[in-house]
């Protein structure tokens, strides 16, 4: 029975680089019979996949091992009970007899193991070991439900599987170990998914760089343009938030397998983009060096074993001879594949027998293969040597400066043909395309203090893995040019904005106050006396605390604002927009919070412990004083970058306590902390995409907000409101407290405190007319001179070109000699109840939300008219001053036509309103001569 199930096993992916079938059968699905552990019979094709199989592969003798190893299969096929193993290389030992211990070990616990003789299994190029005869050693080992029941069933599913396969080669002449190598296990299954999740994460980021490019880039007005840009989603956060999700694996811990996988979806946000090309061109500048196509090498490793294992290996046991008698019946075809299998030859997806699931030896300087302990074993998923992190950090940087600069003066020259073919209008983007080169400025530092903390970071790692003289100066140089750099670029913002003022100490007092939690929770709230409003300062306070208030008082209060200073919003806006008026240094406290994080994640990571405990404690300091200070103008920026990314650091921080070896928890209780860390961590991310889209769409809102109606009739109610939003947040005040909501009963009592009644006047009430016919009515130049044809749209008052024609030398104007002043207006002289009711309703027809737009700050005034009838139409109409219908207010709105700011202000009002009273006076004076 035992011999049956063997020669079925024959058949596995393994043979076929062996060509044993016709070429014709070899392009045909082939299929075998199989019985699994469950004692399941099924047909199953040759290519299929194992249920567990080994990855990459390396010298576990650290580079000693007198083999030198080209391939290392080892896979464990669940559906037919069967164990594969395959090692294919060479060696310099002369003449050896040796022992093979084979084992596997998953979540720290050893699931497998077997000692093999090389001579008692047919496995002749290794008995002995020579250096004429290439080692070709393969087999299959059929075993029963008792071997593996150590692996649990999880281990067949859960994605990235901690685990590995180990093959140990003893010298029977010495009885120590000449050859260790280590290969991963893998299960098909892994959260590292770069293709798919880098993708997606890469484009809902280019989203919201077009949405904030956007944002800056359209308008004439910078403190408008200023306003708007600040409600858009940062670009900062958004990479700051993917760094810090990727970067949590900097500590130095041994981390559970799924992490380092899902961390290396956010790679690129730091500038490690996985390139073999890249990795390979700086092996020789940054001191890695080493045969990619093999693993080992001279030298021999006497092995510390204090009897156990040697026991084990040179004693008779129970599997070593199960494993002999098994061997000895394998028919002399094994022998002849594995005289065949002496070179990997290339997969071939047209050959049944062929497989692609096999690992390839570690590249150099790559930390063992199932080793996930510090940053090394981060970046071992993206196959980047520990010492190569930062060069490649560093031209990736470099690469993305350069294709920065491309875009923007492509977008700048494509905007100026497109002008010039009257594609588009000549005054299109004008502001930015005539000042792109302080765009392409602002761009570049934006880049620059995007990757700040990405390149600090990787700058201090490269400074404690000592590495080579070469990558270690440059990071020493690129190091100090972007800390004093940037640190001088922020001290001189801060100057040019404190030079003219000083800073005073004042008392204050911290105020007790009652207060919900959640709405419904009572809690005491403090509130600082200086910060309450004048209608909150009549509530009697629990207590208080003395406290003292530090501020800045410039010695101008007339000087215009940090948001509405011009010169300053073009120099160092990139730095402060985004911020509120109060607190537009934050980014000074920003720049040194991401410094203090990069030091702790990169210099201390020779101390584990003090390296977690300190990052820990700096993050929660860095989200009380961030939460207090609520630097963000935009509601977005301030969930995502205050309490979503301040609490997830906190989270992942803290949960990665547990993993300090002190503790030595259980691999699988570390694994399900993992996943938890991973859940948190995908809940944010997941939040960012949301956001960003959000953010696209005020954003396409803040580019029609010098257009009269939206595109989208549902989302004008929307615009309105944030819009509103915007101008309350320009302030740097505190909105006003939201009205209690009240039932209909009580809205209709207090409608009278609402809105008052006005005061009663004489009035009468026209019920019903008649009138009779007049001689008058049978002339037809009467007729037409007061009933005009009819007029559609409103009317259009443009100031100065208003002319009416005198008529008082008419001799057939019946007017001239009526009762009615010279200066007086001719209207229609009969008139019915109906064209009354008319007139009425053309009063109370509503009308769009953006016709009674007004301007979002001093000086904003329309273009080049004034719609009148819009004016007429935002007044009360004559049956709601009769009923006493509380009349809508009118929304305060940005400007239907933004313009510069040079070009508004209250004296171009005045000017205006002047012109149109000597029009007026000019027309009177004609119409009285």
């Amino acid at each position: 029975m035992l011999t049956h199930h063997l020669l079925n096993a024959l058949s596995l992916p393994v043979l076929g680089s062996l060509s044993l079938v016709p070429t014709a059968l070899a392009k045909e699905t082939q299929y075998i019979t199989g019985t699994n552990l469950d004692g399941v019979t099924t047909r199953l094709a040759l290519d299929r996949t194992p249920a567990l199989y080994t990855g990459d592969f390396g010298d576990c003798l650290g580079g000693q091992s007198l083999l030198n190893i080209t391939k290392f299969d080892a896979a464990f096929y669940y559906d037919n009970s069967t164990i594969l193993f395959h090692l294919d290389g060479t060696t310099n030992l002369r003449n050896e007899s040796i022992m093979l211990y084979i084992s596997v070990e998953a979540y720290g616990e050893s699931r497998f193991s077997m000692t093999v003789n090389p001579c008692n299994v047919n496995i002749y190029s290794m008995c002995p070991l020579t250096a004429e005869q290439p080692v070709e050693a393969f087999a299959l080992f059929q075993i029963g439900p008792q071997q593996v029941s150590g692996i649990p069933q999880i281990a067949y599913e859960v994605p990235d599987i901690e685990g590995f396969a180990r093959i140990q080669i003893f010298a029977n002449s010495s009885q120590t170990e000449i050859g260790c190598f280590q290969a991963v296990m893998r299960n098909g299954n892994s959260f590292s998914q770069p293709e798919s999740v880098s993708t997606v994460l890469g484009i809902f980021t280019a989203v919201a760089i077009i949405a904030s490019f956007a944002t800056a880039a359209y308008g004439v007005s910078i403190p408008h343009m200023r306003s708007h840009y600040a409600h858009s989603l940062s670009v900062l956060i958004v990479f700051e938030t993917f760094q810090s999700i990727f970067f949590s694996g900097a500590l130095s811990l041994p981390w559970p397998s799924v992490l380092p996988a899902w961390w290396s979806n956010f790679a690129w946000s730091a500038g490690l983009v996985p390139s073999a090309s890249v990795v390979r061109s700086i092996n020789p500048f940054v001191g890695v060096s080493g045969n990619a196509s093999q693993v080992g090498g001279a030298g021999s490793t006497v092995i510390n074993n204090q009897g156990g294992l040697t026991q084990q290996i040179y004693g008779r046991s129970l599997t070593s001879n199960i494993a002999t008698e098994v061997f000895r019946r394998v028919p002399e075809i094994v022998k002849d594949a594995g005289r065949a299998l002496t070179k990997r030859q290339p997969y071939d997806p047209n050959n049944p027998y062929d497989y692609n699931w096999n690992g390839d030896p570690v590249q150099p300087g790559m930390p063992l293969p199932g080793d996930w302990t510090g940053f090394a074993g981060e970046l071992s998923e993206l196959s980047i040597p520990a010492p190569n992190v930062f060069m490649v950090g560093l031209i990736w940087l470099l690469v993305i400066l350069g294709l920065v600069v491309v875009l923007l003066v492509t977008f700048k020259y494509s905007l100026e043909g497109l002008a010039k073919l009257r594609w588009i209008k000549q005054d299109r983007l004008e502001y930015f395309r005539t000042h792109w080169m302080g765009y392409l400025i602002v761009a570049v530092l934006r880049t620059l203090l995007i990757a700040f903390f990405s390149i600090t970071t990787l700058a201090m790692f490269q400074f404690a893995i000592n590495g080579s003289a070469g990558p270690t100066a440059i990071a020493a140089v690129v190091f100090a040019i972007f800390v004093v750099g940037m640190g001088g670029v922020i001290m001189d913002a801060l100057r040019l904005r404190l030079r003219y003022g000083t800073f005073s100490l004042e008392p204050d007092r911290i105020l007790l106050r009652k207060g919900k939690m959640f709405g419904c929770l009572p809690c005491v709230a403090l509130v600082r006396l200086s910060q309450l409003r004048e209608e909150e300062s009549g509530e009697k306070p629990v207590g208080s605390l003395p406290f003292i208030r530090w501020h800045f008082v410039d010695n101008d209060p007339h000087r215009r604002s940090v948001h509405k200073d011009e010169l300053y919003v073009k120099r160092f806006g990139w730095l402060s927009a985004r911020y509120r008026l109060s607190r537009w240094w934050f980014f000074a406290f920003w720049l040194t919070y991401q410094f203090i994080r990069a030091c702790f994640l990169g210099a201390a990571a020779g101390s584990p412990l003090a390296q977690v405990f300190g990052l820990f404690i700096v993050d929660i300091l860095a989200l009380v004083i961030i939460a207090i200070l609520n630097p963000y103008e935009g509601q977005r920026n301030t969930a995502l970058a205050v309490w979503l990314l301040g609490l997830t650091r906190v989270a992942t921080t803290g949960l990665s306590i547990a993993f300090l070896p002190d503790f030595n928890l259980n691999r699988i209780i570390v694994t399900v902390i993992g996943v938890v860390i991973i859940v948190i961590q995908a809940l944010l991310t997941i939040a960012v995409l949301i956001l960003i889209i959000l953010g696209g769409i005020s954003s396409w809102m803040s580019l029609s907000r010098n257009r009269e109606y939206f595109s989208s009739e549902m989302l004008e109610g929307v615009r309105i409101r944030y819009f509103e939003h915007i101008e309350q947040r320009a302030t740097g005040e505190r909105p006003p407290p939201k009205p209690k909501s009240k039932s209909k009963t009580a809205l209709k009592l207090d409608s009278s405190e609402e809105f008052p009644k006005l005061p009663k006047e004489p009035y009468f009430t026209v019920t019903s007319v008649r009138r009779a016919p007049k001689i008058e009515d049978e002339d037809g130049d009467y007729i037409a001179e007061i009933n005009p044809p009819h007029v559609t749209g409103g009317v259009t008052f443009t100031p100065g070109a208003t002319r009416r024609v005198s008529r008082s030398a008419s001799v057939g104007s019946r007017h001239s000699v009526s009762s009615l002043p010279r200066g007086a207006r001719v209207h229609r002289a009969s008139w019915s109840s109906r064209d009354f009711s008319q007139w009425q309703i053309d009063q109370d027809r509503p009308n769009p939300a953006l016709v009674r737009r007004m301007s979002s700050g001093p000086g904003h005034i329309r273009g080049s008219s004034a719609n009148i009838g819009g004016v007429l139409q935002g007044q009360p109409s004559v049956s709601s001053l009769r009923t006493g219908t509380p009349i809508p207010s009118s929304r305060p709105m940005t400007p239907t036509k933004e313009v510069p700011e040079k070009e508004s202000g209250l004296e171009k009002v005045k000017e205006t309103e002047m012109v149109v009273e000597k029009d007026t006076e000019k027309s009177y004076l004609e119409d009285s001569q």
